[in-house]
């Protein structure tokens, strides 16, 4: 009888570690999880060093995946998408600024491949009354180097010299951000599918890339084994999913045919009244709005540099077109969680919180790489400068908040 018991209890147990395993799989957490228990039992240097007492200057980016066709939406539902946005923003979030006294900044990541010349003057017309930037998105399948590079040259031209938008090189050359199109950077799908270009991060950086910002795709099966990290990778002839690993930026010298990787949080946490684990992935939607309780996550999810362990870099992603996400990140949850940050700053002295673009996260991580120490708004155009719209926006928004103090 005994001997039975116990086999009941060892095939009930066996039972149980196959059914998590089969659901780690089913949610592709075996390629991260190694990696996320590593960081927490033994941090990186730079990681974590911090000391309670001492300031925190949390850099909030929102690197949205803006689709006004989602869906497959029809044009009058595109443009409506559009036009709700640039008739919206201002009117919910114009009056919140931060501790620099600048207002909240959106970066929109705008698909070149559902290009319209409407939609993106509409963005840039935001753009230019200071509320964010626009960035390259791209969805492509089956796709060729020479390809690729021929359009993203033609695009980041056009963005450039008809629209007025993304940054500039010393040269004067575009600069742009990057975010992959159903998370495939780097050919990264199991099946190559949603991409074709192996040597992906080469091409990005060839045509003025300065950085990516498409991970974490958690729970997608095209997530990288490295997390929570700003990194430099470089393509390796031959493979796909070169960006799986990379040397963090500040930590070692960097080749020059590296693409830096920018990476929002990815942890596993328990949201207080409930006993279900969830994976934190940065994502705001519909059902995983913007709160403090995850500000708290998303910060301790620790992706910093080294050298500035007081600077928290949260880049977060959204579909924001989607008319259900727009309602969180415009309604009545964004709208309080913007008066939450505000709250924070004046109940804890020691808390700071910067909206930044993706330009502007780039150029803040360049700069603490370079061992600068000085506050977030003398680095905003640290290595890329803005377009001419945000140029002179920077400049007055830095004049303002240097009289103001």
């Amino acid at each position: 009888m005994l001997l039975a018991l116990t086999m009941l209890a060892l095939a009930f147990l066996v039972a149980i570690v196959a059914a998590g395993a089969w659901h780690m799989r089913r949610r592709n957490m075996h390629l991260w999880l190694p990696s996320y228990l590593r960081q927490e039992v033994r941090p990186s240097p730079g990681r974590g060093s911090r000391k309670p007492d001492e300031p925190l200057h949390v850099l909030i980016c929102i690197a949205d995946h803006f689709e006004p066709s989602w869906g497959d939406a029809p044009t009058t539902t595109a443009d409506e998408r559009v036009e709700a946005w640039v008739r919206d923003y201002p009117r919910a979030l114009g009056g919140f600024r931060d501790s620099d006294g600048r207002p909240p900044r959106h970066t929109f990541f705008y698909p070149i491949d559902q290009y319209e010349p409407r939609h993106v003057e509409a963005l840039a017309g935001l753009c230019r009354d200071g509320f964010g930037e626009v960035e390259i998105h791209l969805h492509h399948d089956n796709d060729t180097a020479e390809n690729l590079d021929r359009t993203l040259r033609h695009f980041t031209e056009l963005f450039a010299l008809k629209h007025g938008l993304l940054g500039r090189w010393p040269d004067g050359s575009p600069a742009y951000g990057f975010v992959h199109g159903n998370w495939a950077l780097d050919n990264s799908r199991l099946d190559g599918r949603w991409c074709g270009v192996h040597n992906e991060l080469d091409v990005l950086r060839r045509t003025g890339c300065y950085a990516d910002f498409t991970m974490p795709s958690a729970p997608d099966q095209t997530q990288t084994h490295k997390i929570n990290s700003i990194y430099y990778a470089q393509s390796h002839a031959g493979c796909c999913k070169s960006h799986n690993n990379g040397i963090d930026v500040g930590s070692g010298q960097a080749r020059s045919d590296s693409l830096m990787l920018v990476q929002g949080p990815l942890r596993l946490w328990r949201p207080r009244r409930s006993w279900k684990p969830r994976i934190e992935n940065g994502c705001l939607q519909k059902g995983q709005p913007p709160t403090m309780e995850r500000l708290e996550q998303w910060v301790r999810a620790d992706v910093r540099i080294p050298s500035r362990p007081d600077l928290a870099f949260v880049k977060l992603h959204t579909h924001g077109a989607v008319e259900a996400n727009r309602a969180v990140l415009l309604g009545d949850a964004g709208v309080g969680f913007h008066q939450a940050l505000a709250q924070r700053t004046k109940d804890d002295p020691r808390f700071f919180f910067h909206y930044v673009t993706a330009r502007e996260m780039y150029n803040v991580a360049k700069a603490a790489e370079s061992g600068w120490l000085g506050p977030v708004i003398s680095a905003l155009d640290f290595a890329v400068r803005g377009s001419p719209i945000s140029v002179g926006l920077s400049s007055d928004l830095s004049a303002k908040s240097a009289h103001e103090s």
